[in-house]
């Protein structure tokens, strides 16, 4: 009974390190991002505080809704080979913005793709170089 317990615990663990690692590297690229670019806008009076808001929204709709919508654009991101994948995250961000209204500002449709192509590679990246090699270690110590 124990051992399904542990079991459990190191699920959870596992989850609760991949969230911080995706709260970090999402919160690092809206600060990149908001001084690289005039037309993303973070709220100046609490810049930190609002991408961290931005950052737990995201995670939550990549939990909820992106699932749904890269299901429903399998067809679409066969057909262009996997580059219509970011306009997934494009709506994302823009949800976002909607939800956030004035402390988070996309007023440009290209920086928005380039925020969102920017949170692609970062994703990948935090994936296969941290995550995954994280989750491997734990895997073969059970």
């Amino acid at each position: 009974m124990k051992v399904v317990v542990l079991s459990k615990q190191k699920k959870r663990i596992n989850r609760v390190i991949e969230w911080i690692l995706y709260f970090i590297g999402y919160l690092f690229v809206f600060f990149i991002v908001s001084k690289f670019f005039k037309s993303f806008q973070m709220d100046k009076t609490h810049p930190f505080l609002y991408s961290a808001l931005a950052t737990f929204i995201i995670y939550v709709l990549n939990q909820t809704i992106k699932p749904i919508l890269v299901t429903l654009t399998i067809p679409i991101t066969g057909l262009t080979l996997g580059l219509f994948y970011p306009f997934i995250n494009l709506f994302i961000l823009k949800l976002t913005d909607w939800i956030l209204g004035p402390h988070f500002n996309l007023t440009s449709f290209w920086v928005a793709i380039v925020i969102s192509l920017l949170i692609s590679i970062m994703n990948f990246l935090v994936e296969g170089l941290i995550i995954k090699p994280i989750l491997k270690r734990v895997k073969v110590h059970e």
